[in-house]
């Protein structure tokens, strides 16, 4: 098939596109993150490596949201400096973050956010949810960094990030690991150590997860392990039998 390249966008879709910045309009991510630090002060969730602190705690909030959102969003640090009318230089917002962000403080903002979302959500609409689902999805990355490994299925070098993602599409737990890691046990230890309110009975993962020592471990600890048996025959026809059948009529078999 040839490339076609990049083709004109849908004339209904511009109008839809028009009518949902009609009724809601265009939010900065930037906002959102200043709106939940007003509400919930998740900022505060990080302390310094240093042996002191003396700059006040309003300007490093500043900072370490400029510092989220540039790291959050793959922007960079030094495109926030230079692109924003903040007044924070390159180089205060490399030392707060080499000073301030780390592992154990992400994990703890992150608790933060999401035990006010699960406080927030009137059960009427949403429910108590109770299950899990898990999955890692691969990054490409240069072959030099210590952690990218070559990965057999996907091709190209890359790392892997594992995600626990709560029913109602809140990320509870995200985890670091290489190509070849297992994760069955990247799966629990995002149920046994995802630091939140959310209460995990039922853990549903890809075909991955289904392992005699996964359903064991699962047994062990109280929770339900479900994941996607690929082996299992289906109930009715199979898209390959039904095609099957089709050739065959075609052919006149």
């Amino acid at each position: 098939m040839p490339d076609l390249g990049k083709l004109k966008t849908p004339d209904n879709l511009r109008a839809l596109h028009a009518e949902v910045h009609a009724w809601w309009g265009v939010i900065d991510l930037l906002d959102f993150l200043k709106e939940s630090d007003f509400v919930m002060n998740f900022t505060d969730d990080f302390s310094t490596v240093a042996t002191r602190e003396n700059t006040p705690r309003e300007v490093i909030r500043k900072r370490l949201l400029l510092v989220l959102y540039a790291l959050g969003t793959n922007i960079g640090i030094k495109r926030v400096a230079d692109g924003g009318r903040h007044g924070e230089s390159e180089a205060a917002l490399r030392a707060t973050r080499y000073s301030f962000v780390n592992r154990d403080n992400l994990r703890k903002a992150i608790a933060t956010l999401v035990n006010a979302t699960l406080r927030a959500r009137d059960e009427a609409w949403w429910g108590t949810g109770t299950a899990c689902a898990s999955d890692s999805k691969k990054f490409g990355s240069w072959s030099s960094n210590l952690m990218t490994e070559y990965h057999v299925r996907y091709g190209g070098h890359g790392v892997m990030i594992y995600w626990h993602v709560e029913r109602k599409s809140v990320c509870v737990y995200s985890q670091l690991k290489s190509c070849s890691a297992s994760e069955v046990s990247a799966m629990i230890e995002g149920v046994l150590r995802h630091c939140t309110d959310a209460a995990i009975d039922r853990q549903y993962t890809d075909t991955h997860g289904q392992s005699l020592v996964g359903f064991a471990f699962a047994h062990l600890l109280g929770f339900k392990l479900l994941p996607r048996m690929k082996r299992t025959p289906p109930t009715g026809p199979s898209r390959k039998g039904v095609a099957l059948s089709q050739g065959l009529v075609d052919l006149g078999c």
